[in-house]
């Protein structure tokens, strides 16, 4: 009851705290009184050309709101933030988008038009997505379920398509140069940022450049606890080494989560040149590049009598992009609109771990090329459009180790990450997207596609692990399609039927991986893998009123060769010596099968003239049966939503919210796979919520001020399956200046 109070007076607080600022500022606009949503107005680009949501079968978020792309701590965030999509993290600098059940290489990411899934995005958790800039972020978009028609492998549980800001031509017929600079700070995670991007337009070129920095310390945790975990999440002691000997001492602020902290730099050039009206060249460079990145959930762990490591960390993650872009509209032949793209990244990561006093350093360096094209193709004529288009990607992998004594300086053989051998994997894809306008109101969606994955992996030295094969090869055929029904009526109502497949080619992080990812536990390559496949069934719906809109969707998606991490045997044993530690070996295999459930809500309402309500819940629930034993299938995120109440006009905005996220009982996490039992509680993950309030000032046409508190009663919780603390109340302050 105390709680409830104090959420509804603070709620009323931060409905008045512009309007102090701002009672004798004239309002230019209410951005309340904007046009109605309806079918009508609402684009997406999911079917890689603008097409308006009345047409779609599939469900779809989109985030377009700057405030919100713009002023987070990294582009997983928008998504937490958004209660758009379960955010897993097991270090600060992490985001593993969850998306109906499914995470990591089961969730196809986008940026700009190009997959940046590459052959070793693993199974467990990733953190890649944070190396979008999403301060440069100009859309993004969430579509859920099994997008594999559009988009092939790995697009089980669904697409984030991440969309940067463009260069703008001049208008005018002189050149123009405008941009943004930015700074934030937030006190719980001691994050300083800083932003500039402009763009120089003329009438046919034009340019645009962007640099962000991020520092981020160390995360301080709430330190309002449940009475039943009294010390859930205490980092107790931190390890230094003095001399030549490794020593633990205890933390003198156990909410402090020292060795969270890290730095990340992004930088993005755009040139786009326009020849005529409806013809555009864009050639597209990113950049990304971060410090040393502390793995806190591994560093937290402790033995009988010390700590298990003395140095957990991934090297620096470098993320290079180069993509060139070709598209065309209005065109007079079969097609109307074409678009060609051509990419290549150059990806880098490393694991670098020592053990708490000893003295020996293992490090793994992995490096990936990837070369990708894509054509998308359309054709319209009466009630039909056609989709057509062709993609190939082929990916290079590199893997090296080695072991140094840090004392002495001796170098010497451990077993490499993956094969370290020549290792190439190649997708190449042909599909067709058709969609049938019957009449205004019905719409029929149904599409093909065929794809073909080769994999060769080669193991060169196998004296370590004493593999019994030195080579893993794959050639795997896989047809997926979607047939769907949507009726829109008066483009205030719309109801959507979708029958839709998804499929995902084992990579070679599945196949050639050998890696603890806990103490005790070692998992092997399975050379024998084969394709995951999902078949999806699902209703969709959304009403719009004057006022009201709400919506949500039902799914069942039947998981067939599902690929979990389960005991395996190795060289006709069940357990090896690895690392010095005596190991279970667990292994990648296909299980007979499996389900996830789910469904989702969400709701605006337009309380009043300058008030709306918005809220979200999702739930998700999965099992996969094999041997006749039927276990909770990991990566299944406990329900989740949001509530905010927001109030403002053109020149200042005002909203509070609620996060919350239901219990994960011990009982429903998986017991071998990748749920991460050991950094919660011994009944699971608890229940939470945090109460949130922002507040953002414009203070002229060109500069903006926003001021939030993150977690007002500084609770302590932690979201499923992640190994860090999230921030305890967090003041953020952001300024914001346009030229």
């Amino acid at each position: 009851m105390n709680d409830m109070k104090r959420i509804i007076y603070v709620m009323a607080f931060a409905m008045t705290l512009p309007i102090i600022s701002y009672t004798q500022q004239k309002t230019v606009q209410d951005t309340f009184q904007k046009e109605p949503v309806t079918l009508r107005n609402v684009v997406v680009y999911a079917n890689k050309f603008p097409e308006l949501l009345k047409h779609l079968t599939q469900s779809i978020k989109v985030i377009s709101d700057k405030n919100t792309l713009n002023n987070q701590a990294n582009t997983g965030d928008i998504l937490l933030n958004t209660g758009a999509v379960f955010v897993q993290k097991s270090q600060q600098g992490g985001s593993s988008p969850v998306i109906r059940g499914f995470e990591a290489s089961r969730v196809l990411l986008m940026v700009d038009g190009v997959r940046m899934n590459n052959a070793i995005y693993r199974a467990g958790h990733l953190q890649n997505v944070i190396t979008v800039d999403n301060m440069i972020l100009d859309r993004m978009e969430v579509l859920y379920g099994p997008s594999s028609t559009l988009y092939g492998s790995d697009a089980l549980g669904g697409v984030v398509n991440m969309y940067t800001k463009n260069p703008q031509l001049s208008n005018t017929g002189k050149t123009t140069i405008s941009g943004t600079a930015a700074t934030r700070y937030a006190s719980a995670t001691e994050e300083t940022r800083g932003h500039v991007d402009f763009t120089i337009g003329g009438s046919k070129w034009a340019s645009l450049t962007s640099v962000t920095y991020g520092h981020f310390g160390n995360m301080r945790q709430g330190g309002n606890r449940q009475s039943a975990y009294p010390d859930f999440g205490k980092k107790n002691f931190t390890v230094g080494r003095y001399g030549n000997t490794d020593s633990a001492f205890a933390n003198p602020d156990p909410d402090k989560q020292t060795g969270s902290n890290y730095w990340q730099t992004d930088i993005t050039q755009k040139v786009l040149f326009q020849p005529k009206a409806h013809t555009q060249h864009l050639l597209n460079i990113q950049l990304s590049n971060s410090g040393n990145v502390n793995r806190y959930d591994r560093l937290s762990e402790f033995a009988v009598n010390a700590p298990v490591y003395a140095e957990w960390y991934y090297g620096p993650q470098i993320r290079n992009m180069l993509s060139y872009q070709y598209s065309a509209n209005q065109m007079t032949g079969f097609f109307k609109e074409l678009r060609l793209v051509a990419s290549y990244q150059d990806v880098e990561e490393s694991r670098i771990t020592r053990r708490f006093k000893n003295n020996n350093r293992d490090s793994r360096w992995e490096r990936v090329n990837v070369f990708g094209f894509n054509m998308d193709a359309k054709h319209y004529s009466g009630k039909n459009e056609l989709h057509l288009g062709v993609e190939s990607y082929t990916n290079y992998v590199r893997s090296t180790s080695e072991r140094m004594n840090i004392v002495s300086g001796a170098v010497s053989r451990i077993t490499t990450r993956y094969s370290d051998g020549p290792t190439k994997m190649s997708s190449n894809a042909v599909y067709a997207q058709h969609i049938y306008k019957f009449n205004d109101e019905w719409t029929l969606n149904d599409g093909l596609r065929f794809n073909l994955v080769n994999m060769d992996a080669r193991f060169a030295d196998t004296a370590l692990m004493h593999f019994p094969f030195t080579k893993a090869l794959q050639n795997h055929a896989a047809v997926t399609g979607n047939l769907g029904l949507v009726y829109a009526s008066t483009n205030r109502f719309r109801l959507a039927f979708l029958l839709s497949s998804g499929f995902r080619s084992p990579n070679v992080d599945d196949l050639t991986k050998v890696f603890d990812t806990k103490t005790g536990y070692v998992v092997v390559p399975n050379k024998d893998l084969k394709p995951e496949y999902t078949y999806n069934a699902e209703i969709n719906w959304n009403q719009y009123a004057e006022n009201l809109s709400f919506g949500g969707s039902l799914f069942y998606t039947w998981f067939r060769n599902a690929i979990v991490v389960d005991k395996f045997q190795f060289n006709g044993s069940d357990s090896i010596v690895y690392q010095n530690i005596r190991s279970g070996v667990f292994a990648p295999q296909n299980k007979a099968k499996a389900y996830v459930a789910g469904f989702n809500l969400n709701l605006s309402w337009k309380l009043a003239t300058y008030t709306n309500l918005e809220a979200s819940y999702t739930y998700t629930k999965g099992k996969f049966t094999n041997a006749g034993i039927t276990v909770p299938l990991d990566h299944i995120p406990p329900a989740f939503g949001r509530v905010g109440l927001k109030h403002g006009k053109e020149n200042w905005q005002a909203e509070t919210y609620l996060l919350f996220n239901g219990w994960k009982r011990i009982g429903d996490y998986n017991p071998d796979g990748e749920d991460n039992q050991q950094y919660a509680t011994a009944d699971g993950m608890p229940s939470w919520y945090t109460l949130n309030i922002r507040a953002l000032v414009k203070l002229g046409k060109q500069v903006s001020l926003q001021a939030q508190v993150e977690n007002l009663f500084n609770r302590n919780y932690r979201y499923f399956a992640s190994g860090i603390s999230a921030p305890g109340r967090n003041v953020i302050l952001s300024l914001k200046a346009g030229f």
